[in-house]
């Protein structure tokens, strides 16, 4: 019987067992990534396709993605919607810097009659004028919403700084763009992007093989005839720039640069620095600035990646006549890294959190699958996690402080202040 009374030993965490998607291959430029390995009857599938931000202009992507399932030439709207409800499916796009993705989970038995349903509104989507309209009316009322917080003026400003060297991803929406959409322009990157854009599909779920081989068959008509490119390189303008918002009560604030993404060899031992710097709880700007100033209900720091590249920021809002002081600090705490040693309990700390959040990351067939997703955008695979595992017991407070001091230079910063 088990003993409640006596505690658990510990036991360090030097490997974990990742289980790893089957890899089917399209074509030789499309995969589809199956993970079987699901104890119930829940599936996913995920559709992902090189029509990201990046591409096009004047929000077109946005605007496309959001349109998808507009109607076709023989289905409403609201016939389509009613389709994938009535068989129990959830529905969701989302679209990054370089890539969109849909997303949709249901029970097993009703997942191909949904993809089916979803493949149809992609493929035949008709962009109704009226359906087009609506659309664009409702999307202008939310963005004229947004520019009324400082936390979007200074994420959107933030954006076309940080990218500021490569004008399609320093690119942010204008309220001229919402005037000026025509319809063949609709067509023309749903075209593009989407009937001959598909980059991979990814299925999570019990399922035979039968239906697997339909999810190819069904896809190959959407696969490129070729691998899309991304940027290699990209350059952030440095300095401080300001937007202002009269009468906003709290500024927001970003501090950031180009960095780097997984394939990067200071990547893994960056994200130590991040997390001390920022990225829990417990972290140094948190600490100072929240806790010991009362600056902020929050603030952090995180680590972003693209294809190609990556980024770091800092993130917070603070009170209209804070903005200053918070500057002064985050300063502080990025030269502190760089001047002192980060004292071994604190390092021991952050190294048992990293651990535990990773584990908790890897807990069941869809949260690994995730990981693996992460790493395979970078042609790497789910050993690179045990590498992180190894990085992180083996980092040194003197390696922590010569990163600080290669990569956290204020003067190379992107910042923006709104409010």
């Amino acid at each position: 019987m088990l003993n409640r009374t006596a505690q658990p030993a510990l036991k360090a965490i030097d490997k974990i067992k990742f289980i790893a998607p089957k890899e089917y291959k399209i074509t030789p430029h499309v995969s589809l990534y199956h993970m079987k390995d699901v104890p119930n009857e829940t599936t996913r599938f995920d559709l992902y396709f090189d029509a990201g931000k990046c591409r096009g202009k004047n929000a077109m992507a946005s605007f496309v993605n959001g349109l998808l399932l507009s109607g076709t030439k023989n289905k409403t709207s609201i016939e389509i919607n009613t389709e994938i409800n009535g068989k129990g499916g959830f529905y969701e796009s989302g679209i990054s810097q370089e890539n969109s993705v849909i997303s949709v989970y249901s029970l097993r038995e009703n997942i191909v009659d949904i993809f089916n349903t979803i493949k149809d509104a992609i493929k035949n989507v008709a962009f109704i004028e009226k359906e087009v309209l609506e659309f664009l009316s409702d999307r202008k009322q939310g963005f004229n919403i947004s520019l009324q917080k400082v936390n979007y003026l200074a994420q959107r400003a933030f954006q076309e700084e940080l990218f500021g060297s490569n004008k399609n991803y320093s690119n942010t929406t204008e309220l001229s763009d919402f005037e000026n959409v025509c319809i063949d322009d609709l067509k023309a990157f749903h075209s593009e992007y989407y009937l001959k854009g598909l980059s991979k599909v990814v299925v999570v779920g019990d399922l035979n093989e039968e239906t697997i081989q339909h999810f190819i068959s069904e896809s190959i008509e959407f696969s490129p005839e070729s691998k899309p490119t991304y940027i290699d390189t990209i350059e952030n303008n440095a300095g401080l720039r300001h937007i202002e918002k009269n009468n906003a009560v709290q500024s927001a604030i970003r501090v950031g640069k180009i960095l780097f993404n997984k394939n990067h060899t200071d990547y893994l031992d960056f994200l130590v620095l991040n997390t001390i710097l920022g990225d829990y709880f417990g972290s140094r700007l948190m600490s100072n600035i929240r806790e010991d100033k009362g600056y902020t209900y929050g603030i952090g720091t995180m680590l972003a990646e693209l294809n190609n590249v990556g980024y770091f920021m800092v993130a917070t809002e603070v009170g209209a006549d804070l903005k200053e002081a918070t500057l002064k600090e985050i300063q502080f705490e990025f030269e502190r890294l760089k001047t002192e040693l980060v004292p071994e309990d604190e390092l021991k700390l952050v190294q048992n959190y990293m651990l535990g959040q990773l584990l908790k990351s890897a807990d069941g067939p869809y949260a690994m699958t995730d990981l693996f997703i992460s790493v395979e955008l970078h042609k790497l695979d789910l050993e690179f996690y045990n590498k992180a595992i190894y990085a992180l017991n083996n980092i040194t407070a003197k390696r922590i402080q010569e990163l600080a001091v290669k990569y956290l230079n204020w003067d190379d910063m992107s910042i923006v202040t709104a409010g």
